[in-house]
């Protein structure tokens, strides 16, 4: 039997559910998933094998017009993973307002199977699920229309058959024990970065960007000490609340999570730095991996 691989390309807008989706099909938590819009920020692969196939699938920054260097750093992987798509899923929420016709213009000229994945829809009515379903065929005429609940796992198994029939014939592009292109370094800074979402409110998770500074591996711990860099000096003091209690709940949470991702015991260290401005500072961006 042939064997079949190929890139699909999870596009759509911030906190469309593309995060939880992805999860979902690759069995895995690849990307971080808070209810704040734009968690998501690089383009991270999560790679699905089987014995005659292999999917590769790319979460990608919810599509947005950028205000600043950092966010059009973020809309060019968006625009990477469209050129490289083999096949695109373009997931968006039932209640969304969809009058963008840049990114729906961008989606046709991709000359690729595209699916319409018509998220949350257990939080909706079947009348407003079909209207929104004729909407979508009339605006991209798409290869198929799914409604599904990424939460809830509910049609998830059509949109994994449409997936496998539409793929190419292709040997794997990795190994196939690979389960991402990311290291677990990357992996650990998003764990601290999801808990700066779920603690924090207003301008402070946007500000915020995590740097492991140092990741040693020892028989029986993991020594990690990482860098919350912030905007400004009240962020810092935010984030480090009365007496250090912030941080301490930050590392807590973080701790556990990235003991369950390692399977290994892990001792924690976190400073937060104030690097002013760093989201306009290509410099920055640069280093901290924006660099696409």
């Amino acid at each position: 039997m042939a064997h079949k691989a190929g890139f699909v390309s999870l596009v759509g807008k911030p906190n469309a559910g593309k995060s939880t989706l992805m999860n979902t099909l690759v069995g895995e938590k690849m990307s971080i998933i808070t209810p704040k819009a734009q968690t998501t920020r690089h383009r991270i692969l999560g790679i699905v094998n089987g014995p005659d196939y292999q999917i590769v699938f790319s979460d990608t920054p919810g599509m947005i017009k950028p205000n600043y260097d950092l966010q059009e750093s973020m809309m060019n992987f968006v625009q990477g993973s469209l050129i490289d798509a083999d096949l695109i899923l373009l997931v968006t929420d039932i209640n969304e307002r969809y009058d963008e016709s840049e990114m729906i213009e961008r989606i046709k000229k991709a000359d690729v199977p595209v699916a319409v994945l018509i998220n949350k829809i257990d939080k909706s009515t079947e009348e407003w699920v079909n209207k929104k379903i004729d909407f979508w065929q009339e605006t991209l005429n798409p290869t198929a229309v799914f409604a599904i609940s990424a939460t809830l796992g509910h049609n998830i198994q059509a949109v994994q058959q449409f997936i496998l029939e539409n793929l190419p014939e292709h040997p794997p592009y990795y190994d196939k024990d690979t389960l991402t292109d990311k290291s677990e370094r990357f992996f650990v800074s998003e764990i601290i970065r999801e808990k700066v979402f779920k603690l924090f409110e207003k301008e402070i998770p946007y500000s915020a960007e995590v740097i492991v500074n140092s990741f040693k591996e020892e028989e029986r711990i993991v020594r990690i000490s990482a860098e919350i860099i912030v905007e400004r000096d009240s962020q810092k003091n935010i984030i480090i609340g009365k007496g250090g209690t912030m941080i301490k709940k930050v590392g807590t949470y973080a701790r556990q999570d990235i003991e369950e991702f390692l399977q290994k015991k892990v001792f924690l260290e976190l400073f937060v730095k104030v690097i002013a401005d760093w989201r306009t500072k290509k410099n920055y961006l640069k280093r901290f991996g924006y660099d696409h």
